[in-house]
């Protein structure tokens, strides 16, 4: 089956299109972000399938409202067994309590929380968060030397921030770009892809074709990545089943 693909935006809501050999058209809102994907069939362009995404809006905001609106599933009480994410593996938590320096440490296959023992569950969360972020900050920061010179750009600042819809975003003004303290979680390819998504954005505001064809020429698996990235959630995982 023949496929092309089209970046169009509706109404502030960007939406993917695939264009193949079938005899109808699909809408499909998907979580955890309620991106908007079109199945579309060949004959159709673009124009087309823009009226009929404008036709089915109601419904589209409709199931993007639910997925963001979703209860969050539980924060992690950050004890002995549960399991946390670290660069896309699943790594099962220690605590140990002795006195001295609270840190974190990855030990074979599992993550090692060192604290004292009158920690509080709060406190042992605000240190993942500190520990992800010293990750993500030294993971991006060859990341984003290695784009400069690729795309012929200059980043003059980034910030990692926790974020609750967007995995990365920029400031094509001051050329500022955030990243999500959760990418630490997700596999190396996850965050390349948006690295390469946010300075992309230096030279197309939108995702529409040229944004595309940039991305495509750049990072050419980009499609794959972002669909990886987009399977996991932003919030807390819940590990009473398999997961991603």
């Amino acid at each position: 089956m023949s496929t092309a693909s089209a970046f169009i935006t509706v109404r502030g809501i960007n939406v993917d299109v695939v264009y193949k050999d079938i005899k109808n058209l699909h809408i499909g809102v998907y979580p955890p972000l309620g991106r908007v994907r079109v199945a579309a069939p060949a004959r159709l362009d673009d124009e087309q399938v823009r009226l009929a995404v404008i036709q089915r809006l109601p419904w589209i905001k409709r199931q993007r409202d639910q997925l963001r609106n979703a209860a969050r599933q539980s924060e992690r009480e950050m004890t002995t067994g549960e399991s946390h994410y670290v660069w896309g593996v699943r790594r099962r938590l220690k605590v140990v309590e002795r006195p001295g320096r609270a840190h974190l440490e990855v030990e074979g296959e599992r993550l090692v929380l060192y604290v004292p023992s009158d920690t509080s569950s709060e406190k042992r969360r605000q240190l993942l968060d500190a520990w992800y972020r010293e990750q993500l900050r030294h993971a991006v920061l060859p990341l984003v030397s290695r784009w400069e010179s690729k795309l012929d750009v200059s980043v003059p600042s980034w910030t990692i921030r926790r974020m609750k819809t967007k995995w990365g975003s920029c400031n094509r003004e001051s050329r500022h770009l955030w990243f999500n303290v959760e990418l630490a979680k997700k596999h190396p390819d996850c965050l390349e892809y948006i690295v390469v998504h946010e300075m992309t954005h230096y030279f197309e505001r939108n995702h529409g074709e040229g944004f595309a064809r940039l991305m495509d020429t750049h990072l050419p698996d980009w499609r794959a990545r972002r669909d990886e990235l987009n399977r996991s959630p932003l919030a807390d995982e819940e590990w009473g089943r398999s997961s991603e």
